[in-house]
């Protein structure tokens, strides 16, 4: 079965920096579109960023772009973003997903706090 585990999250001042990735398994990681998806307290689930299987086909929300990098490592069955320049409006518990499978990961916790 599909697995998405995610991993660095954490607390960060405001402007800072945070890496998060998410080790999938259970499917051919390297054939399906990935996304970053969050959710911030009390809100609904917000789309952050997209990657193609090739990683030629890249797209973010406007509020992140310039600040966060999404890529993946086939070889590895990993998907990675980089999160720079952190605002405490980025705080949100942030999950990768698959959705041709419907799938996603139960998420790790940003949180930009001074």
């Amino acid at each position: 079965q599909v697995q998405l585990v995610e991993s660095g999250g954490g607390l960060v001042q405001p402007g800072g920096s945070l890496r998060l990735s998410c080790a999938a398994s259970g499917f051919t990681f390297s054939n399906y579109y990935m996304n970053w998806v969050r959710q911030a307290p009390g809100k609904g689930p917000e789309w952050v960023s997209s990657i193609n299987p090739s990683s030629r086909t890249i797209s973010y929300v406007d509020s992140v772009k310039g600040r966060f990098t999404i890529s993946r490592d086939n070889a590895k069955n990993t998907l990675y973003l980089q999160m720079n320049s952190l605002k405490p409006e980025d705080t949100a518990l942030y999950y990768c997903e698959v959705p041709a499978k419907g799938s996603r990961g139960r998420g790790t916790q940003v949180t930009v706090s001074s």
